[in-house]
């Protein structure tokens, strides 16, 4: 097990994502990992006033490192990941963030910041290749983890929101595109969620 562990944290992001990808192509949901460009289009703005933060589908850690570069604490960043080779490889490399092995599902449960204790989540799922019924479950949880004004981002290699109108208006959220990212493989758009305010 020790030397799984040590295969698993000091394996390059392509391998460990080529290893995953082998494993379950279904979960992991891309054919590379997110690039560095996804990562700056999807972090832009965001300071280390921006915390706690919760990611969902971590996967090699290309958002998290990216949220760390742009001033956000790692102690304030959660990591909820699936994938325990993905888990176990971020908790090694990334020591001060808080990982999780677990379903996404869950997220309310998981949470290390309490009920409405985030003030933003970061999605990589694959929410696409996921049943309706599944991606209702984790968006209700997002809203129930998040702060009022809290935010959900995510990203798509389509032009639409891969929320469905359907479970954005069951949940009032409202979508908005963000960013696009040509130069990502494939080319990505970056989405943010947020609930609907009512009355001033």
């Amino acid at each position: 097990m020790r030397s799984c562990i040590a295969r698993n944290i000091s394996a390059s992001p392509i391998s460990l994502f080529g290893r995953e990808l082998f494993r379950s192509p279904r979960s992991v949901g891309a054919i590379v990992p997110s690039s560095a460009y996804l990562a700056h289009a999807i972090t832009n703005g965001l300071s280390k006033t921006d915390g706690p933060v919760l990611e969902l589908g971590p996967g090699t850690g290309a958002f998290t490192r990216a949220l760390i570069e742009r001033g956000v604490l790692p102690e304030q960043i959660a990591a909820i990941e699936a994938s325990e080779g993905f888990a176990v490889t971020l908790a090694g490399q990334l020591s001060r963030v808080t990982v999780i092995h677990g379903d996404a599902v869950r997220i309310s449960q998981l949470t290390p910041f309490g009920p409405s204790g985030a003030a933003l989540i970061i999605c990589g799922l694959p929410l696409l290749s996921m049943p309706p019924a599944k991606v209702l479950r984790i968006l209700s949880g997002c809203m129930r983890s998040l702060r009022q004004d809290g935010e959900l981002r995510l990203f798509t290699y389509g032009p639409r929101c891969p929320v469905s109108k359907v479970i954005r208006a069951r949940l009032g959220l409202v979508a908005r595109r963000i960013a696009f990212v040509p130069m990502n493989i494939p080319p990505a758009s970056v989405f943010s969620l947020r609930q609907e305010v009512h009355g001033l």
